[in-house]
């Protein structure tokens, strides 16, 4: 801790360079627009850019990466409010009385309390990071095998747990991303697994090119084969402001969200839908005006949602950076472009890595700001984008994902993968099958072997080994919790009614 500020001095100076804050400015433009354009999102357009990180420093592309996401967050509320359609999932409440309130034409003051929302949330959530972050690495270091790995196993219970609408198809997902990560030459012993006799299997498969293939591609034809017909009635625009009464109305709610959104970006899995929707309940609940709830539009109902969705989200790069944990579907796309750098977050990240992970968090700083600037006065701008045509945006995508897969190792066989992988994402989408699992199980799924075998290495080959450490245990625990208490509680609700 005593050496906080001098690290943040140290990463604000490097974020500072002019490469960095061109980086950071074009990150956060373009993933206002991403959130703007209602069925992409920081999921899709991340696994699109990913092939960059061969062409890029690491971290200039990792300020990019983050802009993006944080900056989809922002643009998400604009179709909210003046399309009822979310461009993000996390900003679906905001809708609710967003869209409400620029019905009413009170659009402008919609606009206003989520910009603003987002980056008081957003600078909160980032202190907090700052804080909290190294002090997470430092007991995380005391971590050995046996604790890696049940918290590996609590991320692959909660993703396929919380994730889609079926427990069921949650596991097959997973199931299939674990497969997905076998194949290859064994990091052990070196044997050939699950290969077909292909040889560009070999170096197992690139989670660049799975995530490509299952976002950008599976997503894009996803969307202009089901939902591309589809046509919104967009709501009049008002003049960007808020009255005094709204401001009042506004900052208490901001900051419920704050503090509601942060805890839920640090659990495996924990998203923004959830906290979101609780920050709505808690304003309904506590505001003078519940008359404006579902009728006119309440500000409370978009102030406190878009504040937890931009906590949640910044709170992500906890567990992502100290444990190599991702929390959410973009995270975990974003931890495969660490990857790509050989760069292993964890526990030593924050000594191996320092300059490049303060130079992130201090970006989050400045990109906060950068969306600021870029959401009120230019809301009419991001309003234009809803005019673009949907098949040459679809076409676009399509054609940035296949350049930059082919750009990688100049590989027509990983063309074909990726459209094939690109097919199977139509599929699990149209049957509601969860796409996060099969990525998280990627990546997560051969670092969890090998903390599985030096567990076992350490237990002697006793499985008591989980249960004899404290910490391993109280996971365990839990990990049992989250498969056995909603269940309980199901079976519960049932035997009442």
């Amino acid at each position: 801790m005593d050496n906080l500020l001098p690290q943040l001095i140290g990463g604000f100076v490097t974020a500072a360079a002019p490469i960095n804050l061109l980086w950071a400015f074009v990150g956060c433009a373009l993933g206002t627009a991403i959130g703007v354009l209602p069925g992409l999102g920081p999921a899709v357009t991340v696994a699109m850019l990913l092939p960059i990180t061969s062409q890029v420093e690491p971290t200039a592309s990792m300020i990019f990466f983050a802009g993006i996401y944080y900056g989809a967050m922002y643009g998400g509320s604009t179709t909210s409010i003046l399309l009822n359609t979310p461009g993000e999932t996390g900003s679906m409440v905001t809708a609710l009385e967003g869209f409400k309130m620029a019905k009413s034409g009170r659009a402008g003051a919609a606009l206003a309390t989520a910009a603003i929302g987002s980056f008081v949330a957003g600078t909160i959530a980032t202190v907090l990071v700052t804080l909290f972050a190294p002090i997470v690495a430092t007991y995380a270091v005391r971590l050995g095998p046996p604790e890696y790995f049940m918290l590996m196993l609590l991320a692959f219970t909660t993703v396929t747990a919380v994730l889609g609408k079926s427990t069921l198809r949650g596991v097959t997902a997973l199931v299939v991303g674990l497969a997905a990560g076998l194949v290859g030459l064994d990091q052990i012993s070196g044997q050939v697994r699950y290969t077909a006799g292909v040889p560009e299997f070999l170096d197992g498969l690139e989670v660049v090119l799975v995530a490509v293939g299952l976002f950008a591609v599976g997503e894009t034809l996803y969307t202009a084969l089901y939902e591309g017909r589809t046509q919104s009635q967009l709501n009049r625009m008002s003049r960007v402001h808020m009255t005094r009464d709204e401001w009042r109305r506004s900052w208490p709610a901001w900051l419920r969200g704050t503090f509601l959104g942060f805890p839920f970006g640090t659990v495996p899995a924990g998203g923004s839908e959830i906290p979101t929707f609780l920050s709505y309940a808690t304003e309904k609940k506590l505001s003078k005006h519940p008359e404006e709830f579902g009728t006119t539009g309440a500000i409370e109902g978009v102030a406190g949602p878009e504040a937890a969705n931009n906590s949640a989200i910044t709170a992500t790069l906890v567990p992502m950076l100290t444990l190599g944990i991702p929390t959410s579907t973009t995270a975990a796309i974003i931890l495969s472009a660490f990857q790509n750098y050989g760069i292993q977050p964890g526990p030593q990240l924050f000594q191996t890595s320092a300059s490049l992970v303060w130079a992130l968090i201090a970006s989050l700083y400045i990109g906060n700001l950068m969306l600021l600037v870029l959401n009120l006065p230019l809301v009419g701008l991001w309003v234009k984008l809803l005019k673009i045509p949907r098949a040459p945006l679809y076409a676009g995508i399509l054609i940035f994902a296949t350049v930059g897969v082919y750009g990688m190792r100049q590989s027509s066989f990983d063309l074909f993968l990726m459209y094939t992988i690109g097919l199977f994402g139509v599929l699990a989408r149209r049957f509601d099958f969860p796409t996060a699992p099969i990525i998280v199980g990627m990546i997560l799924g051969p670092m969890a072997e090998a903390q599985l075998r030096n567990a076992m290495s350490i237990g002697e080959g006793r499985w008591t080994v989980f249960v004899e450490r404290p910490v391993s245990a109280v996971l365990l625990a839990i990990v049992l919790a989250v498969l056995v208490v909603p269940r309980l509680l199901a079976r519960r609700r049932r035997a009442a009614a």
